[in-house]
């Protein structure tokens, strides 16, 4: 066993560990155990990446017999100066505030407050780096009191928690690479990202579809960039769009309307080491409310976009202040009607799309999942966003998706590709729908590409490749001309198969066609005439 698979084992067992503890004290399936999990695992991870970088400043730290012994030993001055030669990734943390520390004092009476405590403490020393804002201006800090969440022996439940901390260390998974981090968050949040049945969706987007839309995005070295997803849920696009860039090289913006998902990309963003960009994830109504703003004032423009929005959801309490004067540029294709029935129908996804379109700069390029219908509606909004994308010469491609790619929907949906610096053309429109295969995931079916058939879809678009019944590559004003349909297979030719046969082998097959079709005839004939024979004996019966 390798020591990442090793690692990961150790790693899922102590978030299971983490579950069976919040079901011994009545929680399991609870709807807050997800923030005793997530803040629980989040507590170690930062106490165990503190001890990880203090080892790496201090070889006496490392050295040391016990390490906790060793850092209590220096004086105030000299553990500011540590604090202040960490990465800006690495949380502040006193010695007091470990979870070694919390495990020689849980005998100690309301031992629940001293646990609550700690956190808070962290959270509010930590608060400038660690913070997600509100479109409010307000800050919601790493943690918070989780033993509210527990009625009876808060006491004990801390204790259950801290004695599974203590037992495990992250200090050797941290130089692991990305696809070890994504492994985990997916494990850590399985269970909790899905539909809450409020008003917007928490999707987790494969991370197949994430991987295909960040290697199509990005083709070639690029720095300093700004990326941004305006339905960010936990993140999953925004982590494979920047590890496809390079984490040091790019800076994250998001916005969500769910505290739930900005808790988890706060959380995906502090294991992928993209603390840097937590002051830019916003809790809040990025239609009603687009918080990321200019020095001007205006909406920020961003190198990349990605964003897997919400379909259908009731807007209509503010629907009509979209439909507005100063949002008339932005929402250029029109706002939905409020449906006199079903308003869980309104398709805000046309809101997202049009927004992520205005919020691309010059050279801006996006990725944006969509129900397969947009590709070939023949009217509405729908029609109007792709004459747009025509027009305006800003479209790369579409990738048509096999059907359950989402084990959440049964939708079908396409993705996409927006590059506002391809003006010339060379278009790739892509039918992926016959890949994958098909697993059970709970009581859904869901379709899953195999390695080989991502690579290809990957490989394929960004060679502009035409491959039969698989892709073709069209110009905008072919576009044009089939009504601004996107779907691949509208384009493909129609093959017809010749074969080069003599004047005699053409009337052999001819004599043969005419010998069959009396033959045909005959059988008709004599099959009409016993049907009519069985018909008069039942009249005259």
């Amino acid at each position: 066993m390798t020591k990442a698979i090793e690692f990961e084992k150790k790693t899922k067992e102590l978030i299971d560990n983490l579950k069976s503890v919040c079901a011994n004290y009545g929680l399991g399936n609870d709807g807050n155990e997800f923030k005793i999990i997530t803040q629980v695992f989040l507590y170690k991870f930062l106490n165990d990446k503190f001890v990880y970088e203090v080892k790496q400043i201090d070889t006496k730290i490392a050295r040391a017999e016990n390490w906790e012994e060793a850092l209590r030993e220096y004086s105030t001055g000299d553990y500011e100066m540590l604090l202040m030669q960490l990465s800006e990734s690495t949380a502040h943390i006193k010695p007091e505030q470990f979870i070694s520390s919390l495990f020689k004092r849980q005998n100690e009476p309301r031992f629940a407050e001293v646990f609550d405590n700690t956190l808070l403490d962290i959270a509010k020393e930590n608060s400038d780096i660690f913070s997600v804002v509100t479109d409010g201006g307000e800050k919601i800090v790493l943690f918070e009191n989780i033993s509210k969440y527990v009625t009876d022996k808060r006491d004990e439940f801390c204790k259950a928690i801290i004695n599974k901390l203590i037992n495990f260390s992250f200090e050797h998974i941290f130089n692991e690479k990305f696809d070890f981090y994504a492994t985990i968050f997916e494990y850590l949040i399985k269970d909790y990202n899905t539909n809450s049945g409020g008003k917007y969706a928490e999707y987790f987007t494969p991370h197949a579809v994430a991987k295909i839309m960040a290697r199509c995005l990005v083709q070639e070295k690029v720095k300093d960039k700004t990326c941004y997803d305006p339905s960010a849920g936990s993140g999953t696009l925004l982590m494979n769009l920047a590890h496809e860039i390079g984490e040091n090289k790019c800076t994250i913006y998001s916005q969500d309307i769910s505290q739930k998902s900005s808790n988890l990309l706060r959380l995906n963003l502090i294991l992928n080491n993209l603390v840097h960009s937590i002051p830019n994830i916003v809790k809040g109504n990025t239609l009603l409310d687009p918080f990321h703003k200019d020095k001007k004032g205006g909406l920020m423009k961003f190198d990349y976009i990605v964003s897997n929005p919400p379909f259908k959801l009731d807007f209509s309490d503010y629907s009509k202040d979209l439909n507005t004067k100063e949002n008339h540029e932005r929402f250029f294709a029109g706002v939905p009607n409020v449906p006199k029935a079903k308003k869980e129908s309104m398709a805000i996804y046309l809101m997202f799309l049009q927004h992520i379109i205005y919020s691309l700069n010059e050279k801006g390029k996006a990725a944006v999942v969509v129900p397969t219908g947009f590709i070939t509606a023949q009217s509405g909004i729908e029609r109007k966003i792709r004459e747009k994308l025509v027009e305006a010469k800003m479209l790369r491609g579409v990738i048509s998706m096999p059907s359950n790619i989402f084990a959440t929907t049964g939708t079908n949906v396409s993705i996409v590709f927006i590059d506002k610096a391809n003006t010339k053309g060379d278009i790739v429109l892509m039918d992926a729908s016959k890949l994958g295969e098909t697993i059970k995931e709970g009581k859904n079916q869901k379709t899953v590409l195999r390695p080989e058939e991502e690579e290809k879809i990957i490989n394929t678009f960004n060679r502009h490749e035409a491959v039969d019944d698989f892709s073709v590559v069209v110009s905008y004003e072919q576009i044009k001309e089939k009504n601004y349909s996107l779907s691949a297979g509208q384009y493909f030719e129609v093959k017809i198969e010749y074969v080069d046969i003599t004047a005699k082998e053409f009337d052999s097959k001819l004599n043969d066609f005419q010998n069959n079709l009396k033959d045909m005839f005959a059988e008709s004939a004599k099959l009409e005439k016993q049907i009519i024979e069985n018909l008069k004996k039942l009249k005259f019966e």
